[in-house]
């Protein structure tokens, strides 16, 4: 929970202003609003907010805020990162993503459509890095709340994180598939950057709850917008056949000083070096020197050559998926 400063409503209000859309405004989702202090800078931005809260502690003064409001601001009891749980009976305040769509009055649009909601938080700092995979493979699927279209994420997540979904193959302590993965699916802009020390901490000892760090900088929490790429699935890659791509990629970080042309032999491929050539990338080229656009590039050439075509490979990727999930 962090505590609110001139700087930071504003940032938050040019958030808000970010992004052409020809269309009906989008909705605004606030995750786990907690005692309001971000929903009140929304509210003050003078736009209507639906806000998602799982803490059932928070809600009376939430719907005391909604009662005064005049429909401004909308509560719902509910878990963002609980959302269409993937096995299991559906228990607030885990919900069904058509659920929550259907209570905010948003229905779903074509992918290359304005972006329909706007969604603000704090990423959960415990389980951070799931989050992000959880949202990733749905995007990529166009599962859950990308069933309804270009979803733009707006999040606080930690330094380190940050590094990680915007690092290149020059920064080898950050770059990695997730990297890979993020980059592709989104325009990732850095809105702010809010030291730890603006935040509330649980810690008997007074100290900041900071999660540690030790291979990136970790002194701030940053505010991210993920707006997913309008032309996502214009070329080779589709819903349909994401989860094999994302299997390739983390299979080619899971050694990343491995060459490229061992990968592709790996996968049976007869023609590899005459591909890398087509795409220029250089034949001795280690898995961790690609950039994301030749990950895609790649992929698109692969499945042309009906690599992908095989049970085996199909089987795995469906597997590492179900396991992540």
């Amino acid at each position: 929970r962090f505590i609110t400063c001139p700087q930071l409503a504003r940032t938050v209000q040019r958030c808000l202003q970010g992004g052409a859309s020809h269309g009906p405004q989008p909705v605004l989702l606030e995750y786990a609003p907690g005692p309001g202090i971000l929903t009140r800078t929304l509210l003050n931005a003078g736009v209507k907010v639906v806000a998602l809260e799982y803490n059932s502690a928070f809600l009376p003064n939430l719907q005391s805020l909604e009662n005064n409001l005049d429909g401004q601001l909308k509560v719902i009891y509910g878990d963002f990162f609980r959302l269409d749980p993937f096995t299991g009976r559906v228990k607030p305040p885990a919900m069904c993503s058509d659920k929550l769509f259907e209570t905010m009055g948003v229905a779903a649009v074509p992918w290359r459509a304005d972006i329909p909601v706007k969604v603000f938080g704090i990423l959960p700092q415990r389980k951070e890095r799931n989050a992000l995979w959880r949202l990733l493979f749905h995007l990529y699927e166009c599962n859950s709340i990308y069933r309804y279209g270009r979803v733009e994420l707006n999040m606080f997540v930690s330094e380190k994180e940050y590094k990680v979904l915007t690092a290149n193959p020059e920064e080898v302590r950050g770059y990695q598939a997730f990297s890979v993965l993020w980059q592709i699916a989104c325009e990732i802009q850095l809105l702010h950057m809010e030291p730890w020390s603006s935040f509330a901490t649980n810690l008997k000892n007074g100290g900041l709850a900071v999660p540690k760090s030790i291979r990136l900088p970790n002194d701030h929490l940053c505010l991210v917008r993920l707006t997913p790429q309008q032309n996502l699935f214009t070329g080779g890659l589709k819903p349909t056949n994401s989860s094999t791509f994302i299997f390739m990629v983390k299979q080619c970080f899971a050694k990343p000083k491995s060459r490229i042309t061992d990968r592709l032999n790996s996968w049976s491929l007869d023609n590899c070096g005459e591909l890398l050539r087509e795409l220029e990338i250089p034949k001795n080229a280690e898995t961790r020197n690609l950039y994301p656009e030749d990950y895609k590039h790649l992929f698109e050439a692969l499945q042309n050559s009906n690599v992908f075509t095989e049970t085996w490979f199909y089987d795995e990727a469906l597997g590492n998926i179900r396991n992540i999930n």
